[in-house]
């Protein structure tokens, strides 16, 4: 049996593999191997490991690194402990190849690691740009560092392959998100309400605001802006989940707790919402506001209005529903309004998201199977 290792840093990038998961896992010609690291094993962050467990996979590899550091000096630090720790744990799992997910810091590194311990890496969501994060440079290191790829779009394969990956190893096979809208049960506003002890009978938006890192925005400064812009909308109850743990993410934390703290009937923080809760929360919304990735991915597949913020997802393609909004106040303000107004003519009409329509996991599974991986990489000249 071939041994899949699957890398996860975060709730988010989790929540995105767990059917593939599922998929492996329920495989008689495959081994599951999961290694575990970043936020999902910090207190501050909600110990979502133990969603992991709770969903029934058993954690291979749990990997310390996250220093408590709100700065780049310290996600530097914790990319050299990754690094350290990450080869005395693919030594011991002996890994047919690793799949890895996305953009994020924790994952650059383990696709170095691997690279070096002569682990073939696969990876998903290649080919995007997000102008405003140094994980934009991050995804396109990870691509070079892969042997196969699964891309969320057309334009992403095409770009993938520019980078001078093989044509044959670059599969355009959707958003992986996607799978959930298809494959799980989602929770009615009123077990949503239940679960999360807050009284949901009103309307509300769900608010998820990251750090920008390499664009010319302070996140504590934005973000002060977008609660400015929360308080022209008073008959609306906010769920805010927590950024990353990208530097700036701390001051974001604070700001956050401190808003909920004087109106707690109006707004709760949560700091994971885990997949599930997560989309039933966007499908209930009337209108998801940030700048995370999910609001240009897979939020658009519930016809709910997009309000993407700043720079940090700038260069993704995106559907109709999303509306995006230079960072101050007035202009955040206008665009939820615009989004407000917007969301019967969303549910009354088709909105074409760019990013498929699921059943990715299946496919990626088909590809492992039958893909015979190189021990050398050559260079695709266009």
């Amino acid at each position: 049996m071939k041994k899949i290792a699957v890398f996860t840093g975060t709730r988010a990038e989790y929540g995105l593999l767990y059917w593939l998961l599922k998929e492996i896992e329920d495989d008689q010609e495959f081994t599951l191997q999961l290694i575990v690291t970043g936020t999902h094993l910090s207190s501050e962050f909600g110990c979502t490991y133990k969603s992991i467990l709770d969903d029934g996979f058993k954690i291979n590899e749990r990997i310390e690194i996250l220093l408590s550091s709100d700065t780049s000096v310290g996600v530097a630090k914790s990319m050299g402990l990754g690094m350290l720790s990450y080869a005395e744990a693919l030594e011991r799992l002996k890994s047919h190849c690793i799949i890895i997910l996305g953009d994020r810091y924790e994952a650059l590194v383990m696709a170095q690691t691997a690279m070096v311990m002569h682990v073939p890496v696969v990876h998903i969501h290649g080919g995007e740009i997000t102008e405003g994060a140094y994980d934009d440079s991050f995804r396109h290191a990870i691509t070079k560092l892969s042997h196969l790829h699964f891309t969320s779009t057309e334009t992403h394969r095409k770009r993938v392959i520019q980078l001078g990956e093989q044509p044959g190893n670059v599969h355009n096979v959707g958003a992986i998100g996607l799978d959930h809208i298809t494959r799980s049960t989602l929770m009615s506003k009123k077990e949503l309400s239940l679960s999360l002890d807050f009284n949901l009978s009103d309307k509300f938006f769900l608010v998820t605001y990251h750090p920008v890192t390499l664009a010319e925005e302070n996140p504590e400064l934005t973000f002060k802006e977008l609660l400015k812009a929360l308080d022209n909308f008073k008959e609306y109850k906010i769920i805010m989940t927590y950024p990353n743990s990208d530097n700036g993410g701390r001051e974001i934390m604070n700001l956050m707790n401190e808003y909920a703290k004087v109106q707690p009937e109006r707004v709760l923080i949560v700091p994971s919402l885990g997949q599930k809760r997560y989309l039933s929360a966007v499908q209930h919304s009337s209108v998801v506001i940030g700048n995370s990735s999910s609001g240009i991915i897979e939020v658009p597949s519930f016809k709910v209005p997009t309000v993407n913020i700043g720079m940090r997802q700038k260069g993704r393609e995106a559907a109709k529903s999303v509306i995006h909004c230079e960072t101050d106040a007035v202009k955040v303000t206008e665009a939820i309004q615009i989004a407000i107004n917007s969301s019967a003519n969303f549910l009354n009409k088709d909105v074409c998201n760019p990013y498929g329509v699921g059943n990715t996991s299946v496919k990626i599974l088909k590809t492992l199977k039958t893909h015979s991986f190189e021990k050398t990489k050559k260079f695709f000249d266009l």
